[in-house]
């Protein structure tokens, strides 16, 4: 027999929402209507400051019986199967009520966290690449030279690679939340002192951009570290990809943005604006995010079952077994995989405009807004790939084979469309070779940006903060090493040594890489 309404005559509105007990000394009634009768009972109620449209929301609900004909104990009885037999005219009891959570409250809380770290890299991004569109300005207000204008460029490097192995012991050690919450803080301030700074002088100004870089460095070690606990292997690839899009629409945020606000605000307004959103993130991210399962206590217990029953969390490490860490031909394949996707990547995204200018003989405005076509497209497929991943997992492929398959479409996708470019003449078909490349080349991030997790998972900070080390590295020499191949060589020369590295990663990741768990 299943209750179809409930109809309550004399109980005043609730100050509870759930699940609460009623114990009264005025009775009151209520009808549960049946598929073959109307069951009238008698029960008593308190006087309680309730809210009726509490009861719209009433999903089950039970009753606890008192009945001095049935039971001298209490029990108790799902109103969905209530039976006739055990309902007597003169029972008296307790009504407890299991109301229904409101539809944000029930969106599942990893995804809570997985969306908190997609809009902290979203800012991380916006941050990072207002610097190349204000710089314009700015060099001719201050009267920078182009060395000068490189070396406030490169100064947010400094502090990046200073923080990206200390980000992942402190995040392995201490918990993912603060450190992410650390880094947010951090680099927001110095995003909003950057206009002092360059009023100061240069020495301060290179200080708040390395400072600013010791921010965003802490970053990925920390996401690494707390999607490790909250998010199980199935969704592993999915949320990893959400959050680096995360990356690339703060790209695309800032580069459409930052014009807009230079034109109506001036160059400073930039920065403030920029940075003051962290504060919102910040306030958001101490009231909804948890290093891990275990300490949220608003996780529903299905939810918890879910993540822990997966192998999703583990205990904080005390220390780091760095010997048996460096041991592992894994690792160092991804390490070494990491600087090989890097190099093609950075060298990109970083001399794009240039490409666009000197050989599709773009004028610097398209140049700007072609450089938006990249991140969108990394964008998009990133998350095709993710979804591509999951579902390859959950139909039973083994995570290691399809690791593989998404890494070697994340390097043989870009080396093919870049060798493209030297037989294509027309603009338009070049900027869509560019595109597939990077569109193709954001496959990795279900394939070594997710391994981290799979085969460390207690260590995927400082194991993201090693193999990003390389990727960093491989963003600067590669980036210094194109200008001196363009000044004795030509720009097939500098996609045929990213293309080498693509090759050379490509088959040191099918030959070492695994998804299984191989440091515990």
């Amino acid at each position: 027999m299943s209750a179809r309404a409930l109809f309550f005559s004399l109980i005043p509105p609730p100050s509870h929402s759930s699940p609460f007990n009623f114990h009264s000394r005025k009775t009151s009634s209520f009808e549960i209507n049946s598929t073959n009768s109307h069951l009238h009972f008698h029960l008593r109620f308190p006087f309680l400051s309730l809210d009726r449209s509490h009861f719209c929301s009433v999903r089950r609900g039970f009753l606890k019986l008192s009945a001095k004909t049935v039971k001298s104990d209490p029990f108790d009885v799902n109103i969905d199967s209530v039976s006739e037999s055990v309902l007597t005219d003169d029972g008296v009891g307790d009504l407890e009520l299991v109301i229904a959570p409101p539809w944000w409250e029930e969106f599942p809380r990893r995804w809570v966290i997985v969306v908190l770290c997609f809009s902290a890299f979203l800012l991380c991004n916006m941050d990072r690449v207002n610097m190349s569109i204000a710089i314009l300005p700015m060099s001719q207000e201050y009267n920078w030279s182009p060395t000068t204008v490189g070396l406030i460029q490169s100064s947010f490097f400094w502090g990046y690679l200073l923080t990206q192995i200390a980000g992942g012991i402190w995040a392995d050690t201490v918990g993912g939340k603060l450190v992410l919450g650390f880094g947010v803080v951090w680099w927001s301030i110095a995003t909003v002192l950057t206009p002092i700074a360059a009023k100061l002088g240069l020495p301060f100004l290179l200080v708040v951009r390395a400072f600013m870089g010791i921010g965003e460095g802490v970053a990925m070690p920390a996401m690494n570290n707390i999607l490790s606990k909250w998010v199980p292997v199935g969704e592993r690839s999915r949320s990893l990809a959400l959050v680096y899009s995360g990356m690339y629409l703060g790209s695309v945020t800032g580069l459409a943005f930052s014009p807009l606000l230079i034109h109506k605000f001036g160059w400073s307004s930039v920065f403030y604006s920029f940075g003051s959103l962290g504060v919102v993130w910040f306030s958001l991210w101490l009231n909804k995010a948890y290093s891990s399962p275990l300490d949220d206590p608003k996780l529903q217990p299905h939810e918890k079952k879910l993540i822990l029953g997966k192998g999703g969390y583990k205990e904080p490490v005390k220390t780091i077994p760095w010997g048996l860490i460096l041991s592992k031909p894994p690792v160092w394949a991804l390490i070494v995989c990491h600087f090989c996707h890097n190099w093609g990547t950075f060298i990109i995204l970083t001399w794009m405009p240039t490409y666009y200018h000197q050989v599709l003989k773009f004028n610097l405005t398209e140049s700007g807004l072609i450089c938006v076509l990249p991140w969108l497209t990394m964008a998009f497929s990133a998350n095709l790939g993710g979804w591509i991943a999951d579902t390859l997992v959950k139909n039973g492929m083994s995570v290691t084979l399809v690791r593989k398959i998404m890494q070697s479409i994340g390097f043989l996708g870009p080396a093919f469309f870049l060798t493209q470019l030297s037989h294509i003449d027309s603009p338009a078909m070049a900027v869509l070779c560019m595109a597939c490349s990077q569109g193709t080349d954001a496959f990795s991030q279900s394939g070594l940006y997710s391994n981290h997790q799979d085969i460390a998972p207690r260590y995927s900070g400082v194991l993201l903060g090693l193999s990003n080390t390389a990727g960093v590295l491989a963003g600067v020499f590669g980036t210094a090493a194109t200008g001196y191949i363009l000044q004795h060589g030509s720009w097939d020369n500098v996609f045929e040594v990213s293309v080498c590295l693509y090759l050379v990663g490509t088959v040191i990741w099918n030959l070492f890489s695994t998804g299984e768990k191989i440091v515990d």
